[in-house]
């Protein structure tokens, strides 16, 4: 299936509501946008759609802008705020009064209610057709009312959908929308539609639970002789089980993942490849994604969202990631999470021992966690597992084998060498030693190679440590 063409610049647009958290799915439609332009040369635009004044919040705006500049989603011009253009709005809707593209609706809700009771006792459709459709304004009463779009009621309404295909609706399932309420203010139907077209939105990608707002929406576009957009409606995330996703799966707003301590670039990567895809590839930089993003590589079945495949993805990331960075985005994480800042000693420390903690990290703390030995202070406390490795046994171990390090050379394979003989020596398999002595020198279980750590802190320091828990 070939993408549909605009002969004109592509211009995408995100247009979150202000109601909450910026959602994984929503980042991920961002993305989408945002690839796509970038990938043609194109303009990224931002609309807040905060006509919902009862549940749009400044805090969930701050949010969305906050989520969308971690993840390096830069967007193009100012901010479209969706309830400041409602005179715009309301201009198009009598426009289309005018036209005879829409019509004054004076029946109430009880009467809408009573009629689509009847609807459903008779086993028709449940849609509202409206008794003052075709009747004349000289015949209007002096009551409040809405204004409706006055759809077709024949034949089809086809999309040709850029991910879905062409997909087509009979014209009367249909309804005639509501474009202006009692109140005289828009709805979200019609200031989409409005919004879109005068910033000159040439692709509309968004969620497929769009897919039938697109059809009546494509109504407006026509009455008003206005170029209808190409539209992509894309798959849903679902959670592992193929169900939506939601609360029960885990993390859902992007905050979240920057507190977990993810890099934005390994986001950006996993998300891309939630329902969009190139070739075989899996792990790729966001310059390769904006070269490679086509709206024919989304593809049509919802996607699956899976950690172990992010936490695998990240893993690359962190390892790829140059050390000055990582270096700025521990920092930023520590400040995240509300912890205290590194000193200079410490920056000092971690960037020497970087190239060796990064190593097996999947996220941030996997860093911060690894460099406990080089972070903190002597004498160490011992997690639960360090210390029971630390028994009288491995304690005295431990002190035969600090004699035999006091005079060798401070190399890793002179260290290794020297701790193989010992373990020999004792009788004993290299790990056996190897864990007692990485419980003492960092306090955990878990760390670099004990030998890099030996190397990292040096040999007076591995001494004196080594003292710390001697018998």
């Amino acid at each position: 299936m070939n993408t549909p063409k605009s002969d004109r610049a592509v211009v995408t647009r995100f247009a979150p509501s202000p109601t909450g958290y910026l959602h994984i799915g929503g980042a991920r439609t961002a993305l989408f946008n945002w690839l796509f332009a970038r990938a043609n040369g194109g303009k990224f635009l931002l609309r807040i759609e905060d006509t919902d004044k009862e549940r749009s919040t400044p805090e969930a705006t701050k949010a969305i802008f906050e989520g969308l500049t971690w993840l390096g989603l830069n967007w193009d011009g100012d901010v479209v705020l969706q309830a400041s253009r409602s005179d715009r709005h309301a201009e198009v809707a009598q426009q289309m009064l005018a036209q005879g593209h829409a019509y004054k609706c004076f029946s109430t809700k009880e009467e809408i209610d009573a009629a689509r009771v009847v609807s459903r006792a008779a086993g028709h459709a449940i849609l509202f057709q409206s008794p003052w459709r075709e009747v004349d304004a000289a015949d209007h009463p002096d009551l409040p009312f809405v204004v409706r779009l006055k759809a077709p009621k024949t034949g089809e309404i086809t999309i040709k959908d850029a991910v879905q295909g062409p997909v087509s609706w009979k014209c009367e399932t249909l309804d005639d929308l509501v474009l202006l309420r009692a109140d005289g203010s828009p709805t979200y139907m019609l200031a989409v539609v409005v919004d879109d077209h005068d910033m000159g939105v040439t692709h509309i990608i968004r969620g497929d639970d769009h897919l039938s707002n697109a059809a009546r929406q494509s109504f407006i576009y026509r009455a008003m002789h206005w170029d209808v957009p190409v539209f992509a409606h894309i798959p849903l995330i679902h959670g592992e089980d193929g169900k939506k996703l939601s609360k029960r799966h885990g993390a859902l707003g992007v905050e979240e993942y920057r507190a977990m301590g993810y890099l934005p670039s390994a986001m950006r990567n996993y998300l891309a490849r939630l329902g969009w895809s190139h070739l075989n590839d899996e792990y790729f930089s966001t310059q390769q994604a904006i070269e490679w993003f086509s709206l024919e590589g989304i593809g049509r079945s919802a996607a699956r969202f899976d950690f172990k495949k992010l936490n695998n993805i990240s893993g690359q990331h962190i390892r790829d990631s140059n050390d000055a960075y990582l270096l700025t985005a521990i920092a930023d994480y520590l400040s995240e999470t509300g912890q205290a800042a590194l000193s200079d000693v410490q920056v000092a420390n971690l960037s020497r021992a970087m190239p060796v903690l990064k190593d097996r990290a999947k996220i941030i703390p996997d860093i911060v966690e690894k460099a406990h030995f080089i972070l903190s202070n002597r004498p160490f406390k011992p997690d639960a597992g360090a210390s029971q490795m630390l028994d009288p046994v491995s304690r005295g171990m431990l002190n035969r084998l600090t004699s035999r390090l006091r005079d060798v050379s401070w190399d890793a394979d002179s260290l290794e060498a020297v701790v193989r003989k010992f373990a020999d020596s004792e009788s004993l398999k290299l790990g056996a030693v190897a864990q007692p002595l990485r419980a003492a020198l960092t306090g955990r279980t878990v760390s670099p190679s004990v030998f890099d750590v030996m190397m990292l802190i040096g040999r007076d320091e591995t001494i004196v440590r080594l003292e710390d828990i001697s018998v």
